[in-house]
């Protein structure tokens, strides 16, 4: 029966409710579905077509794109393919926010005001049409599915961002009741209402969850210190997005609940880049979205190389996202993916570039250098490692007995710290209760203020 029900919402209800809110997600979704399967040249020819489209379109129709194609003595026509972008500026936070009357297109049709959750300490204002959420809701349809899961299975949604949470009036109560979504707010994580969380999840006994990692790993933590048994329910997948995944929190997470993790790559502003498939690569959205990997001076970096990722988003004719750096590290993959899919892959995804530190002699580290420093320490419940300077470091400190943290301890994570950034570094300990979330709901772990 509940396969019947699930197969109900997913053909008519979930259809329908797109179709009131003038979204083309199921047209796009069955584009995509078969897309996909296409070959990764044959992807990536539809794609450059499409690019030639998209640069006519706003070149035209955008004030900011139609200013900086004069002042740039560029015509539409010499965008031709991905590596003709490199003859466009880099788009970021703040030319957006210097820019934004400009950036929409003159005949844009209904547009929204959308805030990213600002865990980076920047946050932006930018408007979301009716295209990019069909495009962006059929990209993570599409990836559902690839679990043998979809819309109308049981889910748990693990999310804390205030723009969701503010949603919940009576029609969005009953469309969750409908799709058999359930929310649970990702704030004021305590043990009593982790506890709560986990008999929720028993209850409900959901087909998937949906969320934060660092929420997850937290509840399958505190199961598993409570030795409460969550590896019989039927979970089929996990899905995790919007943080850095943690190797240590996947095994964690997976190892509580029974279930593979599925990560998700993707942000607010930049849309869904990647989702993960069960054969563990990072399928790019590539049907809507160029991915360009860059080096510290811009230039295009090849297939295989790390560098910063610059998105280019061709479901955003009406607010364009073009050359949009992320503040993110990655490469494309010059292999294929065993699955069968064309869709090109991106590996060795390292998180924003806040999730680095820098050493005192200049060196640059991911925060998992110091990270594994506390997490193999006994006596710390909690953590979070904020580099005020390359001879500064801070650490807020939940300790396991509460307000305790013994001269052993402290000598320990001191000695650990000092070690990966310098011996002349000071590192100071704050003593706290608890550890609080970005107003987004999202944990970080690790934050630089020393540019890198």
């Amino acid at each position: 029966m509940a396969g019947l029900y699930t197969k109900i919402v997913s053909t008519l209800f979930f259809p329908l409710h797109e179709w009131l809110k003038g979204h083309k997600t199921v047209s796009v979704h069955k584009n995509l579905e078969q897309s996909q399967w296409l070959s990764k040249d044959k992807i990536l020819v539809k794609q450059q077509q499409r690019l030639q489209r998209f640069i006519a379109q706003i070149s035209v129709q955008v004030p900011y794109y139609q200013q900086l194609f004069q002042d740039h003595n560029l015509s539409a026509e010499q965008i031709e393919n991905v590596q003709d972008l490199a003859k466009l500026p880099f788009l970021d936070k703040h030319t957006i926010k210097d820019n934004f009357a400009q950036m929409r297109a003159t005949n844009s049709g209904a547009v929204t005001p959308f805030t990213t959750g600002g865990s980076s300490g920047n946050p932006l204002t930018f408007l979301l049409s009716n295209e990019r959420v069909s495009h962006d809701v059929a990209e993570k349809w599409r990836a559902t599915r690839w679990w043998d899961v979809d819309i109308g299975d049981k889910e748990i949604v693990a999310w804390g961002s205030p723009i969701e949470l503010g949603a919940q009036d009576k029609v969005r109560v009953l469309r969750d009741k409908l799709f058999r979504s359930t929310l649970i707010p990702a704030f004021d994580m305590d043990e009593s209402k982790i506890l709560g969380f986990i008999k929720q999840i028993q209850q409900t006994n959901p087909t998937m969850l949906f969320g934060y990692p660092s929420v997850f790993h937290l509840i399958a933590k505190t199961a598993h210190q409570h030795q409460i048994a969550l590896s019989q329910l039927n979970i089929k997948v996990i899905f995790v997005t919007s943080e850095r995944l943690y190797p240590y929190q996947k095994e964690m997470i997976e190892q509580v609940f029974n279930a593979p993790v599925a990560n998700g790559y993707g942000s607010r502003d930049a849309g869904f880049i990647a989702h993960q498939c069960p054969e563990g690569n990072m399928h790019i959205s590539a049907e809507d979205i160029i991915v360009e990997i860059i080096d510290k001076q811009g230039k295009v970096m090849p297939e295989g190389e790390k560098g910063e990722i610059v998105v280019t988003h061709l479901a955003t004719g009406d607010f364009p996202f073009v050359r949009y750096k992320t503040g993110d590290i990655a490469a494309i993959d010059s292999q294929t993916c065993p699955c069968g899919r064309g869709l090109p892959v991106l590996k060795d995804i390292e998180g924003r570039s806040t999730d680095f530190v820098v050493a005192a002699d200049g060196t640059l580290m991911h925060g998992l250098a110091l990270i594994y420093v506390i997490r193999e320490l006994d006596g710390v419940e909690a953590f979070k490692i904020i580099q005020e300077t390359k001879f500064k470091t801070r650490i807020e400190l939940v300790p396991t007995v509460k307000g305790a943290l013994s001269e052993q301890l402290s000598k320990s994570i001191i000695s650990g710290f000092k070690a990966r950034l310098g011996e002349n570094v000071t590192i100071e300990i704050d003593v706290v209760d608890n550890i609080a979330a970005e107003k987004s709901g999202k944990f970080r772990y690790v934050i630089s203020k020393v540019e890198s």
